[in-house]
């Protein structure tokens, strides 16, 4: 069983949370709190649903003395007992640590690998499979960067998701995705295998990453457009050079101002991704065996179209559903990838 004080610790703190916001906190302390508010919420759920479970299971045993109701206490009893470990799994699970950007919006950015137009067209289906799951989350989903291909397919497509949960949800989903199907320019119906390279990065706030004006260069040019009038005829596209790591993030909407926000939006996200994997990298050696290792070289998944299969594997999940996961719906694959990465860390702190 889980230390009682602990959790009456947790309880008084949500407690004191729920006081604050009900009194009105200062402007500049209304989100801090909130957001610690809402994190500890499900906590204190699952400890009341355990504590109520418990207070129960000892009015059933005090029940056993009456003959009259011994056999219903019993049956009430063989119920809890068996409630009662789910409940405290439940309870460490809500209790492990949180990733502090899991509630942070995330950059999502997809580029082709090996596979030349075919890669590109893989690509530009995982943008739109994503941008499918965004929208039935009710998050926002706001394209940064896109470069198309001569067929339709995307070069590069850098995307930013803001809403609940965003990260904590799309954080498995870095590494490489594996096609397998008879691509459209293929005239002999042979099954080519092409791949497409995705990357998630929370989003990085300015006091998480201090970039000095010195360690960066910022060009300004003619945004390419698709020809026709829809060519941007002025110097509003914006590249930054980080000098330091090399890093260039581009951002070619009709706003220079929005452009540059943008590109720096990026480039603090990719620093801040560089910290934390080295930070993880020194926490554990072992990173790389973990789901959420965010390893960009790591073969995650594998689409095999005339099969109709969606294979995982990190944990072996294979799905014959890939018309409905290419249309969006992947929560059933968030939720295993979330549940495996939780039972590691749960397996972890027993070490």
């Amino acid at each position: 069983m889980l230390p009682e004080d602990r959790l009456a610790q947790i309880v008084a703190r949500f407690e004191y949370l729920e006081a604050r916001l009900h009194a009105g906190p200062a402007a500049e302390e209304i989100a801090a709190i909130s957001r610690e508010y809402a994190e500890l919420k499900p906590v204190v759920a699952q400890i009341a649903e355990g504590r109520a479970a418990a207070a129960a299971l000892r009015e059933a045993e005090a029940l056993l003395v009456d003959p009259e109701m011994r056999e219903l206490a019993q049956d009430e009893l063989s119920r809890l007992r068996a409630a009662l470990p789910e409940l405290e799994h439940a309870l460490r699970i809500a209790l492990l640590p949180r990733d502090a950007a899991d509630a942070r919006p995330a950059i999502l950015e997809i580029r082709p690998g090996t596979g030349g137009e075919e890669a590109a067209l893989f690509a530009g289906d995982l943008l739109a499979m994503y941008r499918r799951f965004a929208e039935s989350q009710g998050w926002q989903f706001q394209m940064l960067e896109l470069a198309e291909s001569d067929l339709g397919g995307v070069r590069e497509a850098v995307a930013r998701i803001e809403g609940e949960g965003v990260f904590a949800k799309l954080k498995y989903e870095s590494g490489v995705h594996r096609v397998q199907r008879v691509p459209e320019t293929e005239s002999g119906g042979r099954i080519h295998t092409s791949a497409a390279t995705v990357a998630v990065l929370p989003e990085a706030e300015a006091v998480d990453i201090d970039i000095p004006a010195s360690d960066i260069r910022i060009d300004t040019m003619r945004a390419s457009g698709a020809g026709g009038q829809h060519v941007n005829t002025t110097d509003s596209a914006v590249r930054i050079t980080h000098l330091p790591t090399g890093i260039v993030v581009t951002s070619s909407e009709k706003s220079q101002h929005q452009n540059r926000a943008n590109a720096m939006a990026v480039l603090r996200a990719r620093l801040y991704d560089m910290e934390r994997s080295r930070a993880d990298a020194e926490r554990a050696a072992d990173r790389k065996s973990q789901v959420g290792s965010g390893d960009r070289s790591e073969r995650i998944r594998t689409y095999n179209f005339p099969q109709g299969r969606m294979t995982d594997h990190r944990i072996g999940l294979t799905l014959y559903a890939l018309d409905r996961i290419m249309q969006g719906e992947i929560g059933e694959i968030v939720a295993a990838l979330t549940a495996h990465d939780q039972a590691a860390r749960l397996a972890a702190q027993g070490e």
